[in-house]
């Protein structure tokens, strides 16, 4: 009866906004959009019996001999979007979840894997809350192809003129708005043409949907303004990459109250949240396929540009993989833990489902982080970083790819269909990489050998 009023309201909701198309959407494994668009009258039908479609055209999901998969429509996330809209005929979009022919789960659905985890979470007591920030660039077009500058020369918090993206960061921003996202910033990056828009935490099922809706608004926006923007981690040589950086935090489900508070410690985190941060260090290496899972995500992780390199933790230090914002008296439901290694390419669903597994394990088995340190590891030397036993994360995707096949709890959290389609992919990407001649090598090594 609560699915059938669900179900009732939206037809309604439908209906009243004069709304003709809804586009059902969903994500593959690489967390690239897939939908299907479905014409208002057929809407009901969609949200009772679903929508098939073949799964073996889709990266990551079945075989052609088990192709038959449906879409299950998730009424929550309903929303219109507003550069496909106007006054007269608009388009929505709901998210799904996928399923297969038998009515369960498809095990290899990233939206499904997160829920896994979360489910495990609930099971210990706690809701896992998530707050990135996704950097982008903007590009100006050029003869029908990216030009190899950037939109603006502007820097970290400059403005209008010299910004030249603040009306286009600000169309971004209202549509956000108006498909309920919760704006809290938005402003020029350090590089020239990168921008980051932040938007309010929220559970991390719901915070992986609005990475979704922010990529796909970032990048619809842009192009109603004539240019493009990625989220490719590193587009520009010798400038800042762009970053994900994500806040993490626990909350009791019972309470409401975060588990992460506790007034007496140095930087007022509890015996759980410093559990959960060892954890995240433990694994880092093998998640980090995952959280930064092409070959550009590589370029960027690299000393000098802001982004972290080595696996330590610590509350001043920004070179740090870990840090943990300033505690300000009355915000100790504020109090959290900054992971700074993804960045925006990858899937954000299966990111936080093997990060949030690495913490829940770290929980289980009340394991122990090191020493925090506070000096710029940047400037340590390889002895110094040796005594002060700081290891550093995979310098390359086959790297991290190696990591990744050690890696017994990543896994268990990516389900044993998608962790084998997914290393099967990536290795393939990798190797499609390393056999390149690439002009850097033409102009390095032609004429010298």
């Amino acid at each position: 009866m609560e699915k059938e009023n669900v179900n009732k309201k939206l037809l309604s909701k439908v209906k009243e906004e004069n709304v003709k198309f809804i586009q059902l959407q969903f994500t593959d494994i690489h967390g690239s959009i897939k939908a299907v668009t479905i014409p208002d009258d057929k809407l009901a039908e969609a949200l009772e019996k679903g929508v098939w479609f073949d799964g073996s055209s889709i990266e990551g999901f079945t075989r052609i001999a088990e192709s038959d998969m449906f879409l299950k429509l998730d009424p929550e996330t309903y929303a219109i979007l507003p550069w496909e809209s106007n006054d007269t005929i608009k388009t929505a979009r709901i998210i799904c979840d996928v399923y297969t022919p038998d009515g369960k789960p498809f095990e290899g659905d990233p939206r499904y894997i997160l829920r896994r985890a979360v489910k495990e979470a609930d099971s210990m007591g706690y809701i896992y809350n998530v707050g990135p920030e996704l950097e982008f660039f903007l590009f100006r077009p050029k003869d029908g192809s990216i030009e190899p500058a950037t939109h603006d020369v502007a820097g970290y918090f400059d403005y209008s003129p010299r910004d030249l993206a603040s009306e286009v960061r600000k169309d971004i921003v209202l549509s956000l708005q108006s498909m309920g996202l919760e704006i809290e910033a938005s402003h020029h990056e350090v590089a020239a043409g990168q921008h980051e828009i932040d938007f309010k935490y929220a559970d991390a099922l719901k915070t992986a949907d609005n990475c979704i809706t922010f990529k796909h608004a970032v990048k619809s926006i842009a192009h109603k303004h004539g240019l493009y923007a990625t989220f490719m981690p590193k587009p520009v040589f010798g400038i800042n990459g762009s970053g994900m950086h994500c806040h993490q935090s626990l909350f009791d489900r019972k309470t409401g109250k975060t588990a992460f508070y506790d007034e007496k410690d140095r930087y007022k985190l509890s015996a759980i949240a410093k559990h959960f941060i060892a954890g995240q260090l433990r694994h880092v290496k093998g998640m980090s396929a995952i959280l930064s899972p092409n070959v550009n995500s590589y370029k960027r992780l690299v000393p000098g540009y802001e982004a972290p390199v080595y696996i330590c933790w610590a509350q001043i230090n920004r070179s740090a993989l870990i840090r943990i914002p300033r505690y300000s008296s009355g915000r100790e439901q504020a109090t959290r833990c900054e992971l700074r290694c993804p960045d925006p390419s990858n899937n954000p669903y299966l990111a936080f489902a093997v990060m949030l597994k690495a913490g829940l394990d770290g929980i289980k088995n009340k394991l122990t982080p090191p020493e925090p340190v506070e000096e710029n590891v940047y400037h340590f030397d390889e002895q110094k970083r040796t005594e002060a036993k700081i290891e550093t994360l995979p310098g390359s995707l086959g790297d991290a790819i190696a990591e990744l096949e050690k890696e017994e709890l990543i896994r268990e959290a990516l389900g044993k269909h998608t962790y084998a389609v997914y290393v099967e992919a990536k290795s393939k990407e990798w190797d499609g990489y390393r056999t390149q001649v690439t002009k850097w090598e033409i102009d390095r090594y032609f004429e010298s050998t």
